[in-house]
């Protein structure tokens, strides 16, 4: 079986795997299409004091699937169509209706990330070191500074900001900054 990537509505692609899950089963496709995956990440999000941990897709838009095409490389007739049916989906990336299949580094990627281990969800930081910042809560908002060093580990940003005429180092969460 090979990998082949489908385009799908925005915010659907769970929606479409759980679909296309059942119509396979429901038709008895099992042995010309495989697993069908929505590669996601998970993030923790800090604020004030609470921790929150989201998932978000690594891959919006599309859906991958692992599918045995016909002699001719395009996909199985029977398969076609009920991709096809199912609603918000679009077409797989090919060329002139030919799916393309991934290649066998780009799959290994993919399902790394996939079947990465979900205890250890990372927080998302925007922010590198010399970056231009503009604290926008707290008691120092409206200060404008240059990012020192960032702790991802507890979502802490180092900023060093000219308080009275001098560079004074502050720990600011990172939701609490943007870039200027």
């Amino acid at each position: 079986m090979k990998w082949y990537v489908l385009r799908v509505a925005a915010n659907k692609e769970l929606q479409v795997r759980e679909t296309l899950a059942q119509k396979v089963e429901i038709e008895g496709l099992s042995d010309t299409v495989g697993r069908i995956e929505v590669p996601t990440e998970q993030i923790k999000r800090i604020r004030g004091h609470k921790q929150t941990v989201h998932k978000r897709k690594l891959y919006p838009g599309y859906v991958f699937m692992e599918m045995e095409p016909a002699e001719d490389g395009r996909v199985p007739e029977n398969a076609w169509f009920m991709i096809k049916e199912t609603s918000d989906v679009g077409d797989f990336i090919g060329t002139e209706g030919i799916p393309t299949p991934m290649r066998d580094t780009d799959v290994a990627k993919m399902l790394l990330e996939a079947e990465k281990p979900s205890e250890t969800p990372s927080i998302k930081v925007e922010f590198q070191k010399g970056d231009q910042i503009k604290i926008q809560e707290g008691a120092f908002e409206n200060f404008e500074g240059v990012v020192d060093s960032i702790d991802e580990e507890r979502g802490l940003v180092k900023v060093i900001v000219s308080i009275f005429g001098r560079s004074t180092p502050l720990d600011i969460e990172y939701w609490q900054i943007e870039k200027v």
